[in-house]
């Protein structure tokens, strides 16, 4: 824990990798420990968004991936901006075993956020869902949200899109902009 307490940023990093290899290693009991550890820390020492994106998904949607997800919708309802962050990263580990289900439901939960780190998150997420389990899904997806989607997370979420599919869902969004 003294690792992961430092006022010094490489060494959570390291508390965290450790914590990464322990968990990919460990059986259920330790991984329960690790994910238990891990949540009760994040708020205050998994505090960058480097130190999220290089653990949440192993530990976070690891650990739940055969389990209740409702500690994702808690983590995204919170107001801590890396709990927030947490919550859709976490859902990378989802997406990479073909389940998209999570990232939007947490996505539309943060849609309206107003963090930067928050929006980034999001529409890489969205848009390695598009990319790994269904473009449709996500296409559906931008149908009905593109036009409040803050414009990072909309971008970073087309970035695989073709020209002509990017300007149609950036036009979208415009459009309903100059309505207001």
């Amino acid at each position: 824990m003294e690792l992961l307490h430092s006022r010094i940023h490489e060494e959570r990093l390291v508390a965290l990798l450790i914590l990464l290899d322990q968990f990919k290693n460990g059986n259920k009991k330790t991984q329960k420990i690790i994910f238990e550890i891990y949540l009760k820390n994040a708020a205050k020492y998994v505090n960058n968004w480097d130190l999220v994106d290089s653990s949440a998904p192993a530990i976070v949607g690891g650990y739940l991936y055969d389990k209740p997800r409702n500690i994702l919708k808690e983590l995204a309802d919170s107001g801590n901006l890396w709990e927030k962050r947490i919550s859709i990263v976490a859902t990378y580990y989802f997406i990479n075993k073909g389940q998209s289900r999570d990232t939007y439901r947490i996505a539309k939960i943060l849609l309206n956020d107003r963090h930067d780190l928050i929006q980034k998150a999001v529409g890489w997420m969205l848009r390695e869902s598009g990319r790994g389990v269904s473009k449709k899904e996500l296409a559906d997806f931008l149908e009905i949200h593109a036009s409040i989607m803050p414009r990072t997370m909309l971008r970073y979420s087309i970035e695989h899109f073709s020209p002509d599919e990017r300007k149609y869902y950036m036009e979208k969004r415009n459009k309903s902009r100059h309505s207001d």
